[in-house]
């Protein structure tokens, strides 16, 4: 942060004495006006900086502690909204399965420690505009009722958004992979906030908000396309399963249809420059896999989840299915290097799908298990030989525009090298 000259103090320091002395010394009002007007540019200028930046975090300056606090204080103002409107912001099949009294702790927590970070930087003169405006949050947030906003009856039916799958997913998510990132890391150089980071964070923020509607769009898909399909004979003898077995022929059917939708994508061109999307990221980390196109997203699920409705899984089983996939999905994009064995040839690892990503030529159209990799092996489209991890990811000749909207545009009129 730069020193800035103090208009009320000389060259050297000293107190200047006005042209006459009684109420002529005051302050001006430009000068009161000033304060607040810095401070108000120094908080805009810290934060867009913030969002605007990628690269180390620079330490003792308060920059990380800030970006806590402020990331703590605009998830505590979207929690308290989720409180005050939770038929239009919360997901029904989410929201049965928590306690609301827990999420009220974890609500208090977030201000406290976004608050206590905020007011520790503001003391140490720290980060001063960025701490500002998160401090700023945790007041709207308590404005707003805080941790005790009351929650009366609502309808279940209603058009919603997935504020609160977004909310928790991000908390769960930074706390567990972002650790996980840092004890275990395959670039250990490789900065919390890499390049492109903002790109990845709009189609995590998107992909979470519109869950209600893709929901709603892959299950009449499902039941049109597939609805013919459904057995009853069938469906029993597969919910007759001991569950372990059940779990893994789920898994197996899923991943049968995500390799062979997963291969069309990268062999037919047309599909491929929807794919191109999810394949132009850079850098890979744990945010890195929610960069995906919305149509391949909505088609893919419908492919996928279409086999499991008809083959007709238990609940459990379904929703064991469902914490399996999306912790593969996150933890095989990660930056994160463990020792597998063995093991690396019969599940997808982070290594294994790192290769799939790398624009090496070695690894080009490879690796397209989700959860399988002997699926890969048994079709011949396993990376062999490979050592390590790549040291190139992104599409060939890197085509693909930064941009959330732009690379959702990019299939409609872009020109694939």
């Amino acid at each position: 942060m730069s020193d800035r000259p103090n208009s009320a103090t000389g060259p050297t320091g000293g107190r200047t004495a006005g042209p006459t002395a009684g109420p002529d010394s005051a302050p001006r009002l430009s000068e009161l006006v000033a304060a607040p007007v810095h401070l108000v540019e120094e908080a805009v200028i810290d934060t867009a900086r913030l969002l605007g930046e990628s690269g180390q975090l620079p330490m003792g300056r308060g920059l990380a502690s800030g970006a806590l606090a402020f990331a703590l204080g605009v998830l505590s103002v979207l929690g308290v909204a989720a409180f005050h409107f939770p038929e239009y912001l919360t997901t029904p099949e989410l929201r049965a399965q928590y306690s609301v009294d827990v999420l009220r702790h974890v609500l208090f927590g977030a201000l406290v420690l976004s608050a206590s970070l905020a007011i520790m930087n503001l003391v140490l003169k720290r980060a001063r505009g960025l701490n500002l405006v998160a401090l700023g949050f945790v007041a709207v947030a308590l404005a707003a009722g805080g941790s005790h906003v009351p929650v009366h009856d609502f309808p279940d039916h209603t058009p919603y958004i997935g504020l609160d799958w977004f909310i928790l997913d991000l908390l769960g998510s930074t706390t567990v992979f972002v650790l996980i990132e840092k004890l275990f890391p395959i670039y250990r150089g490789q900065p919390l906030f890499r390049r492109e980071w903002q790109t990845d964070f709009v189609h995590f923020t998107v992909n979470h908000f519109i869950v209600g509607l893709i929901l709603l769009t892959v299950n009449f898909l499902i039941h049109s396309l597939f609805g013919w399909a459904v057995s009853d004979r069938l469906q029993n003898a597969v919910q007759h399963l001991p569950f372990l077995p059940q779990l893994l022929l789920c898994i197996l059917a899923a991943d049968l249809v995500q390799y062979w939708t997963h291969r069309g994508y990268h062999e037919i061109p047309l599909f491929w420059r929807f794919h191109a999307v999810h394949h132009s990221a850079k850098t890979l980390d744990w945010m890195a896999g929610s960069r995906l196109h919305i149509l391949e997203l909505v088609v893919t699920r419908v492919g996928v989840l279409g086999i499991l409705y008809v083959l007709g899984f238990s609940k459990g089983v379904m929703d064991a299915y469902i914490i399996v996939v999306g912790f593969q999905a996150v933890f095989n994009h990660a930056n994160v290097r463990l020792p597998w064995g063995p093991l690396r040839y019969v599940i997808v690892t982070p290594e294994f799908h790192h290769w799939h990503h790398s624009s090496d030529d070695m690894a080009i159209d490879r690796n397209y298990a989700a959860h399988y990799a002997f699926l890969d092996y048994l079709f011949g489209s396993a990376v062999r030989g490979q050592k390590g991890f790549p040291e190139r990811y992104g599409v060939v000749g890197d085509y693909m525009p930064d941009g959330f909207v732009r690379q959702q545009l990019f299939p409609f009129r872009g020109n694939p090298g």
